[in-house]
Formats: structure tokens, C-alpha cells, sequence
């Protein structure tokens, strides 16, 4: 009688029902989890095409979004997950006291810097970039999972190379190393250093100007 399946009604409400019960499952499991979720293990537990997955999850953030909710559901590290909406960073900040969560010291930032840009990179590498010797902060860098070997340089005495975890992905919010800034945006302009070089540079007359 129905020529077309889409034109069953019955095949309609079944497939309604299907997405509704993805929906939830896609939810609770989010919800449930600490890390974020990969869209083919999602689409493994409702036995639905990754693609449907992926437009479900992306279905789900723009109604999120659309109703003003205070938390987002974003990709991150390859997979999906719920975290607070980027607006409400003040508050979640006056929630979270000073001091819980220990804090990256600025050597360890430049150091991690370093390592999410220049990898596959070893220790002596990046001392030669800091202008100093790394190895303590490298080991907190290692403690808090944000970097882990990932090879031996094959030259003279196979240097362990670092690079950054999917730890560190998650941290940043961000789903690949391609997400990262261009390093440009942090370099500034050749006028610009030309202006500070000139105001830097030692003039060869000591007299002062009149």
C-alpha cells in the first residue's frame, strides 16, 4: 500500500520513537560520564549510524543553546560532552574556591606551550628554547597527564620525545591540535619590533638630547 517506507505511517512513528529514545541515551550517557565520549561507541549503544550521531549531538547543542541553558554540550578531544556555558565562567569561578585545584606555574605553561607547537620534541630541546633545564617541570607536566612519551629520537642516545595527551585536549576544550591558535596571533608585527628595537637601541652619542 505504501509504496515509499518514509510514507508508512507506522515506519514514521517507529523511526520518531527510535531518535527520542537516542536522544535520551545520548543524555544520560553524557551526563554520566567524566570524559568525553567518542560518537562511535554513542552510535554502538543506540545502533545508529555515526553520521546520525554526530547530527543528533549537533541537534541537541543548538536547542541547548537556543534555550539559554547554562551549560553547553561541545566536542572536545574527539568526543562529546557537557560543560558550563562559556557565560557563566564568573560564576562557576566564585563556586570553585580559591586554591582547590593546584595551578599551572608560568614555567610549566611556557613548557607546555612549547611541547603542543614544537612536538614531537625532547628535553633538551625545549631547554634549549626556555634557556633552561626543564626536567622538574616536564615531571609535573607528566604527574597531571597533560604530556607522555611518545618515541625516542633515533639520533645519538635516543632522547625520549614528549608530546601533549588527550588530557590536554580536554583541558583546553578543544578536539584537535589543529584547533590551537596559529603561533602568528602571538608574534607581533614586523613595525612593531622595529619600534621596539629602535627604542632599545643604545645610541652611540652619550650625550644626552637637547
Amino acid at each position: 500500500m505504501y509504496d515509499d517506507p518514509l510514507e508508512n505511517p507506522l515506519e514514521e512513528a517507529t523511526e520518531g520513537l527510535r531518535a527520542h529514545e537516542a536522544r535520551r541515551v545520548v543524555e544520560a550517557v553524557l551526563m554520566a560520564a567524566t570524559d568525553p565520549v567518542e560518537p562511535g561507541f554513542l552510535a554502538q549503544l543506540v545502533e545508529l549510524p555515526v553520521a546520525r550521531i554526530e547530527a543528533l549531538c549537533g541537534e541537541l547543542a543548538d536547542e541547548y543553546e537556543a534555550a539559554g541553558r547554562g551549560f553547553v554540550l561541545t566536542r572536545v578531544a574527539g568526543g562529546y560532552r557537557f560543560q558550563t556555558h562559556p557565560d557563566m565562567a564568573p560564576y562557576v569561578e566564585r563556586f570553585v574556591l580559591e586554591g582547590q585545584h593546584a595551578r599551572l606555574s608560568a614555567p610549566a605553561f611556557e613548557t607546555l606551550s612549547i611541547i603542543a607547537y614544537k612536538q614531537p620534541i625532547s628535553r633538551a630541546q625545549i631547554s634549549a628554547i626556555r634557556g633552561v633545564d626543564v626536567e622538574s617541570v616536564l615531571g609535573t607536566l607528566l604527574r597531571r597527564g597533560y604530556i607522555h612519551e611518545v618515541g625516542r629520537d633515533p639520533g645519538p642516545g635516543q632522547a625520549v620525545m614528549y608530546g601533549t595527551t588527550r588530557e590536554f585536549l580536554e583541558r583546553l576544550g578543544i578536539d584537535s591540535l589543529e584547533d590551537l591558535p596559529p603561533l602568528g596571533d602571538f608574534v607581533p608585527a614586523p613595525e612593531v619590533v622595529d619600534a621596539l628595537e629602535r627604542g632599545l637601541r643604545v645610541s652611540d652619542d652619550p650625550s644626552p638630547n637637547p
